[in-house]
């Protein structure tokens, strides 16, 4: 199993590292929608949506991702407060409470709360070489969610004793979160360090945000564990050998992403 992750993600971080830098603006753009309409895809099964309803609000979000692509648009600022309440209030509440994965409407418009966000700001960087300020900000932001779930991944599997939430997800530890907090804090100074990190704030101020964001990257992953344990599945999907679906492999990048992009907007005000 972990062999089979190994491979899978020796391939897909090129292709993911060569679409952010390489490719142009319009084919970034159907790459991002690519991946948020499969996670949507993963979403709407565990919803329970029949299969006229899924293939409707996947072809409508594939149009309305369009469309705000097309038209340059930005999410206004009450869809950013949106979403940082989201992250920061209801997800720990949905975590506490166990509430089950949504059906119809509420179903429809979690899934935009979900993805949307992060699918503006995978937009907000357009392609270029590594020069592009943007790109490497995004680079620093997916950099920060895999150094935590790597970190939290071995130091849980060497160290890990007290079950961090047993109901939702049995496999992941206190100690494992500890090891993502030592992780992500090393690797926080060295991109500050190398200038990837458009902030204006001193180390230990990065820190102070980045070390937040590793509790918003567990509670994303959480949250997606609850809906498939909801849902009583495994896996989003069998997309990735060895990782699941596409939804498995950013539920914790949708909400980072969401909340540094909403804090981004709300501090420039």
């Amino acid at each position: 199993m972990l062999k089979t992750r190994i491979l899978t993600a020796l391939v897909l971080l090129p292709l993911m590292l060569a679409a952010l830098f390489y490719f142009p603006p319009d084919a970034w753009a159907g790459f991002s929608r690519l991946i948020v309409v499969l996670a949507l895809w993963e979403f709407s099964r565990m919803a329970g949506f029949g299969e006229l309803a899924k293939w409707s609000y996947l072809g409508g979000s594939t149009l309305l991702a369009g469309v705000l692509w097309s038209a340059h648009y930005s999410m206004p600022l009450a869809g950013h407060a949106l979403a940082l309440a989201f992250w920061l209030l209801a997800a720990p509440c949905w975590l506490v409470k166990r509430w089950a994965i949504p059906r119809g409407g509420f179903a429809v418009l979690l899934g935009w709360v979900l993805m949307f966000p992060a699918l503006v700001c995978f937009s907000g960087a357009t392609p270029a070489r590594l020069s592009n300020a943007a790109g490497l900000n995004l680079l620093a932001i997916m950099g920060l969610v895999w150094v935590a779930d790597i970190t939290a991944y071995f130091s849980g599997k060497a160290f890990g004793r007290r079950k961090l939430a047993p109901s939702i997800s049995p496999g992941k530890s206190w100690e494992g979160v500890y090891g993502a907090l030592v992780g992500v804090m090393l690797y926080t100074v060295l991109v500050n360090q190398l200038g990837w990190l458009s902030v204006s704030l001193p180390w230990w101020g990065v820190l102070l945000v980045a070390l937040p964001l590793t509790a918003v990257s567990i509670a994303g992953d959480l949250l997606e564990s609850w809906f498939k344990r909801s849902a009583g599945i495994k896996d989003s999907s069998q997309l990735l050998p060895g990782h699941g679906g596409v939804y498995d492999r950013i539920d914790s990048l949708i909400a980072v992403l969401a909340v540094t992009n909403a804090l981004r907007v709300l501090a420039s005000l």
